[in-house]
């Protein structure tokens, strides 16, 4: 991959923990993505702030999802990985974009599919972080209305609102009322 990408200009390569300022990019590249590789794409999200591309032989659907945990932005398989295809997919990831193979982004849509209906929903949770209930009170709360007429509202008492207001600040560490209407727009729950 180094030498497919060295005589690139739109590329600068940087050795591994040579430079003073992180790359914006890491390409990782591995023949599957087991336990080794899993370990090492977790170090770099853990310690830098670089967006990772995962240049790999195979992957399976857990393998998949596994990676997306840690943080890569951009998959290739080696079999697609020309000149012209890496610059463009480290390009895509640099501008905070993402990539992925059409295949395997359908299989990650359904994984994620599963995982919801699976494991987070019988639970009462959603990859949000919040419940249905917490996202209708944060709703009223950014249209104004204060505890009562909330509690009025969704037919829940006061005190119920209160700890519902309670649980998704503490739970997601926002300051105030404000932070959690901020949060929620921010993750377009609102």
């Amino acid at each position: 991959m180094t030498s497919q990408l060295r005589p690139r200009p739109e590329i600068t390569l940087m050795e591994r923990d040579a430079a003073d300022v992180p790359p914006e990019v890491v390409v990782v590249v591995v023949d599957t993505v087991d336990e080794e590789a899993l370990r090492t794409l977790r170090h770099i999200k853990r310690t830098t702030t670089s967006r990772t591309v995962l240049i790999t032989t195979a992957i399976d659907e857990q393998k998949l999802v596994s990676a997306a945990e840690c943080g890569v932005a951009g998959m290739v398989r080696r079999s697609e990985a020309t000149p012209e295809h890496l610059v463009h997919v480290i390009g895509t990831v640099a501008r905070g974009e993402g990539h992925l193979p059409a295949d395997l982004l359908g299989r990650l849509l359904e994984e994620v599919g599963k995982l919801q209906a699976q494991v987070l929903g019988p639970r009462g949770l959603h990859f949000t972080g919040l419940a249905p209930r917490e996202v209708d009170v944060l709703r009223l709360v950014a249209d104004g209305q204060d505890t009562a007429e909330i509690a009025t509202r969704l037919g829940y008492s006061e005190r119920t609102i209160k700890n519902i207001l309670h649980s998704v600040m503490t739970r997601l560490q926002l300051r105030n009322r404000s932070h959690a209407v901020a949060y929620a727009m921010r993750q377009g729950l609102i």
